[in-house]
């Protein structure tokens, strides 16, 4: 007789959530070992009201076409389990027979595998707990990158590139433009805003990031004024969580929410930035939010985000018929000329509740911009260097 596996996504969905899904159902089919795979809706809370979806069943042009689909097919949640929701988790868990249970989310989602794992383990229950790695914030302790990050990545390396073309363009009219991103509290989504240079002072002239940030206000206007006056006009990426050296935010506005985790919810700078641009420095200013749409618009998918993200979800079925539990799935780089990783695991312990920040060598002596090594780092993970573009010689009229 076969066993149960149970699937579930968490957290904020991308545009590559459900190739970690395909590539765990393919896997679990695959194997033979699984009489059942299920789908819980909504993340655990799927789990603990026993909403269920029959993923084994699905046909396999349908989850062809899932593979390259964005958002997360089985909707997520951002459920913290108390100790009741954990007990009642695990209860029905045992009534259903599910013995192997691989959660696609983050930090936080890599929380709940952890303690769900834990519970079963000192109740007695033989149940095998992986978490497969996805943020677009990149900030997951223990794992080179994360599926979803490469594909945000991209969006945004050709977002501001071209912003930047807009903005010169109509220098005359807003030289200023601010573009505020996601990210959390690490700067991996703002550096990689970088990745569609190719020449010095294009687009974006600075990054503020979260680890690098300005002294007050104050300091902010006086770096995008410099700026202005060396370059003509100004691209500047402000992360939605800028806050002051004191930890106050940028923008001056308090925090309007707490999610069940904790994380702190302030509104986004972008226009108060503006406001302030325009009143201080007499610079006529726009700013741009992509917001959700940055982590999910799948013509910017990258191909190695996708491929990488299967592949996560095929390392969490196997490691998981091997026995293992308690990890999340990590991606190993081997090599960056030619790009090469490997699937890993390491201990949810590890993992969970922390944040990787944007390593000092990624960021530049002036702390507003990046350097080669973050280019090496992140440009295999959108698939390269960006198209080039062109701009007009200056020939002289005869």
């Amino acid at each position: 007789m076969g066993e149960k596996l149970l699937l579930a996504q968490s957290g904020g969905a991308t545009a590559v959530i459900n190739g970690s899904l395909v590539g765990a159902i393919e896997a679990a089919k695959r194997s033979g070992r699984f009489d059942e795979i299920v789908g819980s809706r909504n993340g655990i809370d799927g789990l603990l009201k026993q909403s269920f979806i029959d993923l084994g069943r699905q046909s396999d042009a349908l989850l062809s076409l899932l593979r390259r689909t964005p958002s997360a097919a089985l909707g997520t949640s951002r459920h913290k389990l108390n100790d009741d929701d954990a007990h009642r988790a695990l209860d029905v868990l045992r009534a259903r027979q599910i013995h192997a249970f691989a959660y696609i989310g983050g930090n936080d989602s890599a929380d709940t595998a952890m303690r769900l794992g834990t519970l079963a383990r000192d109740a007695g229950y033989p149940l095998r707990v992986v978490s497969i790695p996805k943020t677009i914030d990149n900030d997951l302790h223990g794992t080179d990158h994360c599926p979803g990050y490469g594909s945000i990545a991209r969006f945004l390396a050709l977002a501001t590139r071209d912003a930047g073309l807009d903005t010169e363009a109509t220098r005359e009219l807003y030289p200023i433009k601010l573009i505020e991103v996601m990210g959390r509290h690490a700067g991996w989504v703002g550096a990689a805003t970088a990745l569609g240079q190719q020449l010095p002072d294009e687009a974006p002239q600075l990054i503020f990031f979260p680890e690098r940030p300005p002294r007050d206000l104050d300091h902010l206007l006086g770096q995008i004024q410099q700026s202005y006056e060396r370059v003509g006009h100004v691209v500047a990426i402000v992360p939605e969580t800028l806050r002051d050296v004191r930890g106050e935010p940028i923008a001056g506005d308090g925090v309007t929410w707490v999610d069940p985790f904790g994380h702190q919810y302030v509104p986004g700078p972008g226009p108060g930035l503006t406001r302030a641009i325009e009143s201080t420095l007499g610079l006529r200013a726009r700013f741009d939010k992509p917001g959700t749409i940055a982590r999910m618009y799948v013509d910017s998918l990258s191909e190695t985000d996708l491929a990488e993200a299967v592949l996560a979800g095929e390392t969490a079925v196997e490691l998981m018929l091997q026995g293992i539990s308690g990890v999340m799935v990590t991606l190993e780089r081997v090599s960056d000329e030619p790009y090469q990783v490997r699937a890993g695991s390491i201990a949810l312990e590890q993992v969970a509740n922390r944040e990787r920040l944007l390593p000092d060598e990624f960021i530049g002596p002036d702390g507003r911009s990046v350097t080669d090594a973050f280019r090496r780092y992140a440009l295999p993970l959108i698939d390269g260097s960006l198209p080039p573009i062109a701009r007009l010689a200056e020939l002289p009229v005869r």
